[in-house]
């Protein structure tokens, strides 16, 4: 389950950085912000916490991967219905109930098709909170080729036991969700998978969703959240093949 350490340092939806150097594209019939070149070959698919699509610091990494060379999509899994939308005055867990991470692993196939139908090779997954379950599931499948968790939230060492493709799990030191003691107890179980990469790490002095939602004048978060964003970039280059889609 989630908790309140999902909701501190909000998204400012007003801010001047909202709309990104991308697009906002239908895609599979949901709203979906998409960064990079589309005729590249290799593909990064991002999945939100509780804020959504639009919070503008995952539409700035989702930039910030586009320039490594990646087409990125990060699609609007809640139809507009993110955590304290305007007009929702729901709980947590009723917005829980209401966006299962189990709908939202379905609702990335037809997205995935979608991507490979257009040429593209390769896909990898980065999921923040909650978007951390949903590819924790899809790092079950073939559905995608490489997997990076981020502060996630409900991942169970069950979960980490089935992984199937190259995995990176980033954790902070202070996370009530994913504590150090429970993602510590991931690499043992990963390290017995020799067809599995892997990559186990916990940063000092941070709280969950501090990837995404750092404050801006604490310079250790930007700095640790920068970090985080190139150990992700240096995952997917390590395990994505980054080239072009033919043109006929």
């Amino acid at each position: 389950m989630l908790g309140p350490q999902c909701c501190e340092n909000p998204p400012n939806f007003l801010s001047s950085g909202a709309c990104g150097e991308g697009s906002v594209v239908e895609l599979c019939g949901r709203k979906t912000y998409v960064s990079g070149s589309s005729s590249s070959a290799s593909a990064v698919l991002l999945i939100s916490d509780v804020f959504g699509y639009e919070a503008p610091k995952l539409r700035k990494l989702a930039d910030k991967v586009a320039c490594a060379g990646y087409y990125v999509v990060v699609p609007d899994f809640f139809d507009g219905e993110y955590f304290r939308a305007p007009g929702d005055n729901r709980s947590l867990a009723d917005w829980v109930n209401a966006h299962p991470t189990a709908k939202g692993v379905e609702d990335t196939k037809p997205i995935i098709q979608a991507l490979t139908s257009k040429g593209i090779s390769a896909i990898g997954a980065a999921g923040f909170c909650w978007g951390g379950k949903v590819v924790a599931e899809l790092a079950k499948s073939d559905h995608i080729q490489a997997a990076v968790l981020l502060h996630p939230a409900m991942v169970t060492v069950d979960d980490i036991k089935e992984v199937k493709v190259a995995i990176a799990v980033l954790g902070a030191e202070f996370d009530n969700l994913s504590p150090p003691e429970l993602i510590k107890q991931f690499e043992p179980i990963l390290s017995t998978k020799p067809k599995v990469d892997s990559y186990v790490k916990i940063f000092h002095g941070t709280k969950h969703g501090w990837t995404t939602r750092y404050e801006d004048d604490n310079k250790m978060e930007v700095l640790s959240a920068e970090e985080a964003h190139q150990d992700m970039v240096a995952w997917f280059n390590k395990h994505l093949k980054l080239k072009r889609i033919a043109k006929i």
